[in-house]
């Protein structure tokens, strides 16, 4: 996958240390903590940057492989994706995204979407996944949240991932009736993870607490498959049309 340009913004892949250390700065940035683990150097790291300031004001990294060999990602650390080990075709790991928290244009998120449409046409990914983080490790905070995802997004039963991780919070029994405000709940989901339900998203049935990032995360996908063709649509025209090198 190319370059892709628009105004001020141009997405491209990480060349060399610097730029890779550029990413883990900006990671330590979002995530209040350093940064840096062993899928590093298998994934490819993709960079959005503001070139009026030379600002990195977006990073994230992808990982493709094979559905047999989804256990080998770094999702599986934390989910159980055995059900999800049988699914067709060649799949794509969305990891460590992060948007500059002084950069709030709408127009950085959409660059980094058509990044990764391009890149999901031009390898022929099925399923695209990863951990969506809520902020704070607290799950009370994030109950509104978790009892709308729960609800209306939870994984179909032939695909949901199981609980492997040691500390959960399993939405069945730990909602324990809590309805939920849908505005509130829809307010507090992170930009990556509204952009996912958008297109047609479920998740897990349970969040995984990461105390070493201060986050609760829960496992993402999206069917490529079963996004809404007026959202495929606009996708693609969004990575044919924005000054691709």
């Amino acid at each position: 996958m190319g370059q892709l340009r628009k105004g001020r913004y141009l997405v491209r892949e990480a060349v060399g240390v610097h730029d890779l250390a550029r990413a883990h700065a900006l990671r330590a940035l979002c995530f209040q903590a350093p940064d840096q683990d062993a899928f590093d150097a298998r994934c490819t790291h993709i960079l959005v940057e503001d070139t009026h300031s030379d600002t990195l004001v977006c990073c994230f990294r992808v990982l493709s492989m094979a559905a047999r060999d989804i256990s080998h990602s770094y999702s599986a650390q934390f989910y159980d994706l055995t059900r999800l080990s049988s699914y067709q075709g060649q799949v794509l790991e969305l990891g460590r995204f992060c948007i500059h928290p002084d950069h709030t244009d709408p127009d950085i998120l959409r660059m980094a979407w058509a990044w990764l449409t391009g890149r999901v046409d031009a390898e022929g990914i099925t399923l695209l996944f990863g951990c969506a983080s809520f902020a704070g490790a607290v799950a009370d905070v994030h109950l509104d949240a978790f009892a709308y995802l729960h609800s209306r997004h939870r994984a179909p039963a032939a695909w949901r991932p199981g609980v492997k991780a040691g500390q959960v919070f399993e939405f069945g029994s730990g909602l324990d009736g809590h309805g939920g405000d849908v505005l509130r709940a829809k307010a507090g989901l992170p930009p990556l993870l509204r952009s996912y339900l958008g297109m047609g998203g479920w998740v897990s049935d349970h969040a995984v607490f990461d105390r070493d990032l201060g986050t609760m995360h829960v496992f993402t996908a999206v069917e490529i498959a079963l996004i809404p063709p007026m959202r495929a649509t606009l996708l693609r025209a969004w990575a044919k049309d924005k000054g691709a090198l």
